[in-house]
């Protein structure tokens, strides 16, 4: 998916689901998964959206 996609589905289940998301970029696109289930490579994580960081 696009990175701009991305972002905003990231942002959105971060504060709907209440829970970091985790953006990660692959050799197929950019994909938003829950934080605590990522196990991949540091390297890959673009940014990861805290709904309770202020």
């Amino acid at each position: 998916m696009p990175l701009a996609t991305a972002q905003s589905l990231a942002w959105n289940l971060s504060r709907t689901l209440m829970t970091v998301i985790a953006l990660i970029r692959t050799e197929h696109g950019y994909y938003a998964l829950p934080a605590s289930e990522f196990e991949g490579d540091a390297a890959m994580v673009v940014r990861e959206y805290d709904p309770f960081e202020r």
